[in-house]
């Protein structure tokens, strides 16, 4: 297993050291965060639980809202790439939502918004995997955000790979953002009998 870069390990709590992070790739120590880029959510600060809203915990579930600061002067399109960073690096991270086509400035993607293109996660379709550990157990997602010098012609419906190929050699900033959730009871096992009475 190699080890996540130093810069990338300190960015990121212990549990999320997933070697086989897009950023651990196509990033570095110059590119993190490079001239203030920042990612960002109203709906919960960085290392806040997510929202069961944001899960399948709940039934008129969605993406959580996702806002970032002006990339790096000469960034062409920026891209949003969420993986579940629980594993041993074995393997590479579930993708929970692949984003292109987003303007490479300041912007921002609302709660439930469909954004201009989309790849398959890890269950093969391209929407926003809702997160969805057994009861008890907390999984680790990690937002990365990355500033392309180069805009995409990648077509919506693009592989994890073949996004990540499209883009390595033209980042010209990046950042991330950390969310963990622990799994709950579905709403609707919560209730007890005696809730009825």
């Amino acid at each position: 297993m190699t080890a996540l870069p130093d810069w990338l390990a300190s960015a990121l709590p212990a549990p999320a050291h997933h070697s086989g992070l897009a950023i651990a790739r196509l990033g570095d120590a110059k590119m993190l965060g490079r001239g203030g880029f920042a990612l960002t959510s109203p709906a919960f600060d960085a290392g806040e639980e997510l929202d069961p809203c944001f899960t399948a915990k709940e039934e008129d579930a969605v993406a959580p809202p996702l806002e970032w600061s002006a990339p790096p002067p000469g960034s062409q399109e920026l891209i949003v790439i969420v993986e579940d960073a629980s594993g041993d690096g074995a393997t590479p991270p579930p993708c929970h939502w692949l984003v292109w086509g987003l303007a490479g400035q300041r912007g921002k993607l609302f709660e439930g918004e469909a954004p201009p293109r989309t790849g398959k996660n890890a269950a093969g379709n391209s929407e926003w995997l809702l997160p969805d550990p057994p009861e008890g157990e907390t999984r680790h997602y990690v937002f990365q955000i990355f500033a392309t010098e180069l805009p995409l012609t990648l077509m919506p419906g693009a592989s994890r790979e073949q996004l990540i190929s499209a883009i390595e050699g033209s980042i010209t900033g990046c950042a991330v953002l950390y969310a963990p959730f622990t799994g709950t009871p579905a709403e609707d096992e919560a209730w007890d009998d005696s809730d009825l009475d």
